[in-house]
């Protein structure tokens, strides 16, 4: 993610088809709890969001992944089942379904293009529901911040 695809006044992350797996440019509605998230990052050099050390972009993916690994299964007194980092996607279709959001809603949340509408319905439907995606995203934000902090 870079400082100059995330419009957090408007709440979107304009990723460009440079950087979409299926060469779509693709638009994240970002809930109120991403952009408080986003607000509180320090800034470091360079045009990249996220850094593990303050002064650098990201790197060391492994590291930070078993790191992460450790604090949960502390947390949850035993040891997790092996994950990827893009499983969490399936985490987030997951919770959304138990949202009951659509699968067509989340299709576009995560630019499938070949997801739940197809066919000659997936030529003729060219809306993006965008504003069922700032929903969904605004819920399922809400239900991970209430896992995190406990409140569910």
């Amino acid at each position: 993610m870079e400082w100059e695809e995330v419009d957090l006044k408007v709440g979107i992350w304009s990723i460009p088809k440079t950087k979409a797996k299926n060469g779509i440019g693709h638009e994240v509605q970002l809930s109120r709890e991403a952009i408080v998230i986003l607000n509180a990052l320090p800034r470091i050099a360079g045009k990249f969001v996220f850094s593990t050390n303050i002064r650098s972009p990201v790197s060391g993916f492994s590291r930070g992944k078993h790191r992460l690994d450790a604090i949960i299964s502390s947390r949850a007194g035993r040891s997790l089942d092996p994950w990827i980092l893009h499983d969490l996607r399936r985490t987030a279709m997951t919770g959304m379904a138990a949202l009951k959001v659509p699968p067509y809603v989340v299709d576009r949340i995560l630019n499938h293009t070949s997801g739940t509408i197809r066919g000659v319905a997936a030529v003729y439907t060219r809306h993006q529901y965008g504003e069922e995606r700032r929903d969904a995203l605004e819920a399922w934000g809400r239900s991970v911040e209430a896992i995190v902090t406990g409140r569910l």
